[in-house]
């Protein structure tokens, strides 16, 4: 009998030829009827999200995918672990995110000045907007986003099984999609996920079931491949990787391995195919800066100021003051009205007007670290606003209203106004040398 065709009625005619006539009662009957809808639905739900994977004669691997705010991802999880008793759990996730689902108060112990000066603010802004992201499509089913791996973690403690963290490290993973992403295509990605903060469209369950269908992820992730080559390469090929590797070396005669349902194709060809995983240093090394990056940002800078040490030689040192002046106001200036706008701190500001014309001569440096760092010191983010930002973060009216995101604006205003007053400067600085 095929699952296609297994339902509850059929399954009590074939239940009810295996007993002695008289033993099944009207309430039996029932009472076998209803767990059979749930048996039913279970196997139904195995058709689409679960792969089974005979490794050798003693040992099957499960794959079972999930949608990460998915009640029914959570039930499967749950039955699942109960129904198959699995030696070994592999999950999608790696230490950082099992401590974030686990620890309701993280946000206590994260201290965003310590962020600004590690340099790791432009990470946690990406990590909120895919956050609030997912938050946001969390409430449309009422499920925290990542409750079915935390359901999969619970599980595997609860029947004593190996449980593996399976994923590689999510600052690593976006790091390297950062690093492998051409320059010019950067612009394109920001651009992506900000707008996916002002997306408001809603999913439901139905919605999520058809998204975990293999020909829907397939299609959703060649759209994505065109779009963006590397970052697929990134987020799903390399990751398809990692994630065979720790199944594969997991211990037991039964592993049981959770991950979104668009690694599930990926995952499954690699350990059928025998293929050899690339090593895992090889998948956690972050590139190198860009080659024309590297000359666009140390280039700029450098032809700016020969650019007016060039006008002091043939113009005069009066020339040269001027344009050296302008740049001063056309990049301090916006760079203060951006703190204005980001409504910080007074100090912020004024440290935004003295440092943009330095900082933008350096391609290291932006002066959003510094406009952020002052504003997260004088004003420090509240926990209860650290907690509520991902929900913030979708709200535009509370980003002035909650400090944490006000960091964010101290950081991003003045930089991303400083860029355009650089144009002005530099253009300046052309008008003078080609009138001269």
């Amino acid at each position: 009998m095929s699952v296609a065709s297994f339902n509850t009625r059929t399954a009590l005619k074939v239940i009810s030829s295996k007993f002695p006539m008289g033993v099944l009662t009207i309430k039996s009957v029932c009472g076998i009827e209803r767990k059979l809808e749930k048996f039913s639905t279970f196997h139904a739900m195995q058709s689409k999200d679960i792969i089974r994977i005979r490794v050798s004669p003693e040992r099957e691997i499960i794959l079972l995918g999930t949608a990460h705010i998915s009640q029914e991802s959570i039930n499967l999880v749950r039955e699942t672990i109960a129904e198959e008793r699995p030696n070994c759990v592999c999950v999608e996730l790696d230490e950082g995110r099992l401590k974030a689902l686990e620890d309701g108060d993280r946000w206590k112990n994260l201290d965003i000045k310590d962020v600004l000066k590690k340099k790791q603010m432009s990470s946690l802004i990406v990590n909120l907007i895919l956050a609030s992201y997912q938050k946001r499509m969390g409430e449309s089913t009422g499920v925290e986003p990542g409750s079915e791996l935390k359901a999969a973690v619970e599980g595997a403690r609860a029947c004593n099984a190996n449980l593996v963290l399976a994923d590689r490290e999510v600052k690593t993973t976006l790091r390297r999609a950062w690093g492998s992403t051409p320059f010019f295509r950067k612009f394109k990605l920001l651009a992506s996920l900000l707008g996916s903060v002002f997306e408001t469209e809603k999913v439901s369950e139905e919605e999520l079931s058809k998204m975990r269908e293999q020909d829907t992820l397939s299609i959703m992730m060649d759209d994505f491949g065109k779009a963006f080559p590397e970052i697929k390469q990134i987020l799903i090929s390399e990751r398809d990787w990692f994630l065979a590797g720790r199944i594969l070396k997991a211990e037991g005669d039964k592993v049981l391995a959770v991950v979104g349902a668009g690694h599930l194709p990926g995952i499954k060809s690699i350990i059928e195919s025998n293929e050899e995983t690339p090593p895992e240093e090889e998948l956690c090394k972050i590139p190198p800066p860009g080659k024309l990056g590297t000359i666009i940002g140390w280039g700029i800078p450098a032809a700016i100021i020969l650019s007016i040490v060039y006008i002091g030689i043939k113009l005069g040192p009066s020339a040269a003051a001027d344009n050296a002046v302008f740049w001063v106001l056309a990049t301090g200036l916006p760079a203060a009205f951006g703190s204005i706008c980001a409504l910080a701190h007074p100090l912020a500001i004024a440290a935004a007007f003295f440092l943009a014309p330095l900082t933008t001569l350096h391609p290291l440096i932006g002066v959003g670290m510094f406009t952020g760092f002052i504003q997260a010191y004088f004003c420090p983010p509240r926990v209860f606003e650290m907690e509520t930002a991902a929900e913030d973060l979708w709200k535009p009216g509370r980003w002035w209203k909650n400090r944490f995101t006000r960091v964010f604006l101290a950081f991003i205003f003045p930089g991303l106004l400083t860029t355009i007053g650089s144009f002005i400067g530099i253009g300046k600085i052309v008008s003078t040398i080609s009138g001269g």
